[in-house]
């Protein structure tokens, strides 16, 4: 990952002007920036040079923010945070279930849009904190945690992609099995902001994982729910 300084960024929005004023902006703070005007744009842009993270509007035509996160998803894990002019809860929720790393809404301060920049790439860049995992790569189900590749690979190799904070999440975990976390503990460990009442963004991103990782994402074994505390994650049955 490339250092904050120089980070490549490309700004995905059908409006010029916005796309203008936020690369201008951006780019006086340091910041290499190209704009696309929309998803095909975007893809000729990544296919000359990968990006470091994608700031992506929702609410575009012919190709909408949500259907091209779910693309850049399933294609790797570079960071997305998603603009949207819907201040509720339906499109902070479906960013993050298709796997935004995080969100603001129209209109935005530059200064908190380039703050919360900010903090994506600071997660994406996050080496492994010295907790308790083991030497041994932990496992999640039939799933091994690449913790220096940041990835999550099964036993023949394939790679179920992740995003930055799905990784942290789950590094997390991995450095305190077997002891239940409150979500306020998760979100601190993941320097995420501190959640207001509403703020269910931790759920969210564990019902994402256990998808992923869980037999049955409906009777989860692998990280577990622990009532009136958070989660837990149980190694002992995370074996294949």
């Amino acid at each position: 990952m490339t250092s904050q300084k120089g980070a490549r960024l490309v700004v995905v929005d059908d409006e010029e002007d916005v796309r203008d004023m936020v690369a201008d902006y951006l780019g006086q703070h340091g910041f290499l920036v190209r704009t696309a005007d929309g998803g095909a744009a975007l893809d000729r842009c990544l296919a000359e040079d990968p990006a470091d993270l994608v700031l992506l509007d929702v609410n575009m035509p012919r190709e909408d923010g949500f259907s091209i996160a779910r693309r850049l998803r399933r294609q790797g894990r570079t960071p997305i945070l998603m603009v949207t002019a819907n201040d509720g809860i339906v499109d902070r929720v479906v960013g993050l279930e298709i796997g935004a790393d995080d969100y603001i809404t129209k209109p935005f301060d530059l200064r908190e849009l380039k703050a919360r920049i900010r903090s994506v790439l600071r997660r994406a860049a996050m080496q492994p904190e010295p907790d308790r995992t083991s030497a041994a790569a932990p496992r999640f189900g039939r799933l091994t945690l690449d913790l220096e590749g940041r990835r999550l690979v099964s036993g023949d190799g394939a790679e179920e992609p992740l995003t930055a904070m799905e990784f942290d999440l789950l590094r997390i975990f991995a450095g305190h099995p077997d002891r239940p976390l409150s979500r306020e503990e998760l979100l601190a460990k993941a320097h995420l902001k501190a959640a207001d009442g509403a703020d269910r963004s931790i759920d969210i991103r564990i019902t994402r994982l256990r998808r992923k990782i869980e037999a049955d994402p409906s009777k989860p074994e692998v990280i577990r729910t622990v009532r009136g505390v958070g989660y837990v994650y149980t190694p002992s049955r995370s074996t294949p």
